[in-house]
Parts: structure tokens; C-alpha cells; sequence
């Protein structure tokens, strides 16, 4: 569980620059230079993701009930992922109303994503990697609404939203057909 959590903070934590201080940001871009920045980043997001997958892996084999999902809730997570899926690619696809009303896709498809995980799974270490990354979610979500970046790309068009809800529910077919079980390990529909 050690290696999970400590995935999770490295990151999650680089996610949370923008929340933590836009100024801190911009002023580490601005003495690192764009790519420099980049490439730290990227590579910070890299060790924590490894750090993550490898350590929720780890702590699934033995990890402990920490509540018992509700039959109904399970089924609610097929409704409920496959969203978080549409708003992902809706973040980048061309821009359709989709991403024009929620403005920050992404980060309310990961808020889906992770929601639908908490209400299928109580294990403590599913616990502990979907309730962080749903936490994460809701703040940077709310926290991005807060600044006033117009959603770039011109005006809004049909085939962004086609594409997104096309390429979300493809991949959600993926998912529900194997691709969970073989990643993961566990079919979505048991």
C-alpha cells in the first residue's frame, strides 16, 4: 500500500500545481523554460504513474473489505464510467457543446471514472486509489472553474460531440468486453 500512496502523491501532486499556486507555476515555467518544465513534469507524472499501477497492483492481493458495495450501486458504475470515458475524449476531440458546457471535460470524466470505481469496489486499496483520485478530481474541477480560460478552438461543432460520445462508448465497449478483465483482472460485469 506503501508504493500506491506514494505513486499517488507524486502524481496527483504534480497535477496540483495549477490548484497549489498558479503564480508557483508560472514562475517555475518561466525559470525552467517551457520544455525544461515539460520534461520534469513528464517524467514525475511517469514515476507516479508506474508508482501507482505497480502499487495498486501490489495491494490488491491482499487488501481488506472496507465496505460492502450495494448490488444496485455496481451496476450504476456501467453508467458512470462510460461518461467519465465520453468527457475524456471530449477533451480532445475537436470542440462540440460537450466541452463547452463543462468546460474541463477531463477532470470531470476522471470525477466519473473514479466515482463509479468507489461505488463498484470496497476494498481499502480501491478505497484508497479511486477515493484519491475522485478528491482530486472534485477540487481541481472546482478550482478550474474558477479561472476564466475561454474553451480554445473555435465554435462549437456537431462532430466534436460525435466523436466524443463515438470514441467514450467505444472504448467502454472495449472494456466491458475483456479489456478490464485482461488489464486488471476483473470483468466489470461480475
Amino acid at each position: 500500500m506503501v508504493t500506491l500512496i506514494i505513486g499517488l502523491f507524486i502524481f496527483l501532486g504534480i497535477h496540483s500545481f495549477r490548484i497549489v499556486s498558479e503564480r508557483g507555476r508560472a514562475a517555475t515555467i518561466q525559470r525552467l523554460g517551457e520544455m525544461r518544465f515539460k520534461g520534469a513534469y513528464s517524467v514525475l507524472a511517469l514515476i507516479g504513474l508506474f508508482l501507482v499501477v505497480y502499487g495498486y497492483g501490489d495491494a490488491r492481493i491482499d487488501q481488506g473489505l472496507l465496505y460492502a458495495p450495494l448490488p444496485g450501486l455496481r451496476h450504476l458504475a456501467l453508467v458512470l464510467v462510460p461518461a467519465g470515458f465520453v468527457l475524456v475524449a471530449a477533451a480532445y476531440v475537436p470542440p462540440g457543446r460537450i466541452k463547452r458546457a463543462v468546460r474541463h471535460p477531463m477532470v470531470l470524466g476522471i470525477a466519473l471514472w473514479s466515482l463509479g470505481h468507489l461505488l463498484a469496489n470496497g476494498g481499502t486499496a480501491d478505497a484508497v486509489l479511486f477515493g484519491a483520485f475522485f478528491v482530486w478530481a472534485v477540487i481541481d474541477y472546482l478550482n478550474s472553474l474558477g479561472r476564466s480560460v475561454p474553451v480554445p478552438g473555435g465554435r462549437a461543432r456537431a462532430v466534436g460531440d460525435v466523436a466524443a460520445v463515438g470514441i467514450g462508448l467505444a472504448l467502454s465497449a472495449a472494456f466491458i468486453a475483456g479489456l478490464h478483465q485482461w488489464l486488471v483482472g476483473v470483468s466489470p460485469l461480475t
